[in-house]
């Protein structure tokens, strides 16, 4: 409580001296075509971003931070006078908030948001979920099983985490007690399959929200950009590798391993505190069936992307790949959500298991469910247009310019390290990578450098949020799983750690490589890089392999 009550005083104080040093200047625009505030493209338009950023390292409270962060950068813009402040803040064409909730893309994200929580609500209420688990649970008969069909059905639902976390929790739950996985286990491969994989799946709302947070004007395809990333992601392909390498080999290490042997032995908890010790499969809903879940997950994976190849042009003459790289993201999802929508609402009404009633209370209640993202994005947009205002991208272009190349090839690394440790202290992957992607994209206006740097971002916003006990992602996959929060953090933290250090190796590893390739990048070298990455990974868990086994057998 004392370290809020400081961060906030500190924040009180930032404005006080913000209006001191810019009351100099006169805030009223005389010429707007003219017009620029006295702090533009200086450190100080760095400001809003770091106020943010420190401010939800103390508070853990990111859409406040989120706030200040963008008044302090209207109240900049604006030389000090109040007035213009709050118009830029809510009305600047360029970067108000308004303005930014107004645009027809990022609009479109918010709507597909909301279509994903009313399916998940729906997919729930009609017992898809609940039939789903009790089919598997008749055709999986090992460990090994049990778990792999819980990875591969995160996979699966890669279109959202949320949807994710909300959705193979229950599934998989009676499949994996039955075969005796423990629920700490259980939550570790529900969160190691929500985040991970959606940051590198083109279809989802994480490839929507990254698109979006690429600065428009920077010259750069937001979608075409993302697909670029996917290879050098490396914390998310390696945390899938790190899963199947768990999952086949039967190895587990740290606090995972006494979880799992306890469970062996009928324990499936191990902790005292056991808030769903008494838990039973709910599935009570017998008029649900395995394809009520099915058919609405693959029809939305469908429509979605024939809504994005529609909105590239692959209906009028464009090829396939040219049709994703230069879709209309937001707009495609919302199409392709649109239509999943309607088609389960008429297939629930066919198969007779759910009432229009029912299907009018799945939509407050899916919106309900995506306030969260929702906030996070429209408060991000807004301080990302507050930064672009200020100039910030110039002064940051200029300054690594003049740096030496060297420190620029060692970027990634910091970059990733960054996203981590702020991911981690505020709980949110959005929020971070829609802070730090149109700094890195002013830091790198182009070439190779530009694709592995935010693909660094990504890399670390996601790890941090899985590492992270108060990111929604991680509290959703304790639920799912219904195992004790703590613990679930706890004994998934040396996994995480395990696989962002050998990420951290490889950004080094690629920094120095991009130095001998230059401006040079092809897929085939970012597949090598990739394959190294795994074989340093794959090393890595070797040899903690054997060091377990051998501490066992004493």
């Amino acid at each position: 409580m004392k370290n809020k009550n400081l961060s906030w005083f500190a924040a009180l104080l930032v404005f006080a001296l913000l209006l001191w040093c810019t009351a100099a200047t006169p805030g009223k625009i005389a010429d707007p075509s003219t017009y620029t505030c006295a702090v533009y493209s200086t450190i100080f338009s760095l400001l809003p971003p770091v106020i943010a950023i420190v401010l939800a390292l103390n508070t853990k409270e990111v859409y406040t931070s989120l706030l200040v962060g963008i008044a302090s950068g209207a109240l900049l813009y604006a030389n000090g006078n109040l007035e213009l402040a709050i118009n830029t803040l809510f009305f600047n064409e360029d970067g108000g908030m308004v303005a930014k909730l107004s645009d027809s893309s990022n609009v479109g994200i918010l709507v597909f948001l909301v279509m994903l929580g009313i399916l998940v609500a729906l997919m729930n209420k009609a017992g898809g979920s609940a039939a789903f688990g009790r089919w598997a649970s008749t055709h999986i008969h090992s460990r090994a099983g049990a778990q792999f069909a819980t990875l591969l059905l995160g996979v699966m639902i890669f279109v959202d985490d949320y949807f994710n976390c909300l959705t193979v929790g229950s599934v998989m739950r009676p499949v994996t007690d039955r075969q005796k996985v423990s629920r700490a286990k259980l939550a570790y491969l529900i969160d190691a399959t929500a985040a991970p994989v959606c940051i590198i799946a083109p279809v989802s709302s994480w490839a929507a929200a990254v698109t979006s947070s690429v600065p428009e004007g920077s010259g750069i395809n937001g979608f075409t950009m993302f697909l670029r990333t996917i290879p050098y992601n490396y914390y998310a392909l390696l945390t899938l590798v790190m899963s199947l390498f768990l999952i086949f080999t039967g190895t587990d290490f740290g606090s995972m391993k006494l979880n799992e042997d306890n469970a062996k032995n009928g324990d499936l908890f191990t902790t005292a505190d056991r808030p769903y010790g008494n838990d039973v499969d709910d599935g009570t809903d017998t008029c649900g069936h395995v394809a009520d879940l099915l058919a609405p997950v693959l029809v939305l994976i469908v429509a979605c992307i024939f809504g994005m190849i529609y909105t590239g042009g692959f209906f009028e003459g464009v090829d396939f790949v040219t049709a994703f790289a230069d879709c209309n993201a937001s707009a495609g999802l919302v199409l392709g959500s649109s239509i999943a929508l309607l088609f389960t609402f008429v297939f629930y009404r066919v198969r007779n298991v759910m009432t229009f009633q029912d299907f009018a209370a799945c939509i407050p209640e899916g919106f309900k469910a995506m306030v969260s993202p929702m906030l996070i994005l429209s408060l991000a947009w807004t301080l990302s247009g507050m930064t672009g205002l200020l100039g910030a991208k110039y002064y940051v272009a200029n300054l690594l310019s003049g740096s030496a190349a060297a420190l620029q090839y060692m970027l990634p690394v910091i970059i990733f390290l960054v996203a981590v440790f702020l991911a981690f202290a505020t709980g949110t992957s959005w929020g971070t990578f829609s802070i730090l992607i149109p700094i890195v994209c002013h830091a790198f206006p182009e070439g190779e450098m530009l694709v592995i740097s935010i693909a660094a971002c990504l890399s670390g916003a996601v790890c941090g949020d899985h590492c992270s006990p108060i990111s929604d992602t991680t509290i959703m996959a304790s639920a799912g799983a219904h195992c004790s929060h703590v613990n679930h953090v706890s004994t998934q933290l040396p996994y995480a750690i395990t696989a962002a250090s050998c990420a951290a190796v490889c950004y080094v590893i690629t920094g120095i490589a991009q130095a001998f390739l230059g401006a040079n990048g092809s897929l085939f070298t970012s597949l090598i890089l990739l394959a190294v990455a795994i074989a340093v990974e794959l090393v890595v868990l070797s040899v903690i392999r054997v060091r377990t086994n051998k501490k066992a057998a004493e």
